[in-house]
């Protein structure tokens, strides 16, 4: 078991050398519309990439799930046939959010012999993300 601060270092650990290892600017938050964000989220036992739909407003939140509802057959052919939609996905903190994701499993952030699997999984999954929202954006608010 790792302390709390321990816990904290090796994250940071990981984040730092992912972004050495890839640098460039991802999108993540920047979709430019404040309801959905694209995600990178590793931890104890999986890692993620999500697009990621919180807003309070449970209209707001219906109506972007929606639209990837929509395009769900195009997120299947242009990122993956594992990709999830669930419409109440239930954070860590108790939140309820939309999210589109694909998970990786069996995989530990404070197990560094496995970070080089997520680097790639990562590497090779976010611009697939990346691309269905610049190409699919414009639906996706409409």
């Amino acid at each position: 078991m790792f302390s709390r601060e321990e816990s904290k270092q090796i994250r940071e650990q990981f984040w730092i050398f992912f972004g050495k290892r890839y640098p460039r600017k991802w999108l993540l938050y920047d979709t430019k519309v404040k309801e959905i964000n694209l995600k990178f989220s590793f931890d104890n036992q999986k890692a993620m990439v999500s697009f990621d739909i919180e807003t309070r407003d449970e209209i707001f939140r219906e109506f972007y799930f929606d639209k990837f509802i929509s395009l769900k057959n195009l997120l299947k052919a242009e990122i993956s046939d594992d990709i999830i939609l669930e419409k109440d996905y239930l954070r860590s903190s108790g939140k309820i959010i939309s999210r589109i994701y694909i998970t990786k499993y069996e995989v530990n952030i404070h197990n560094k012999k496995h970070w080089p699997e997520v680097f790639e999984f990562f590497n090779n999954t976010m611009p697939k993300f990346e691309l269905f929202w610049y190409e699919y954006q414009d639906i996706i608010t409409a």
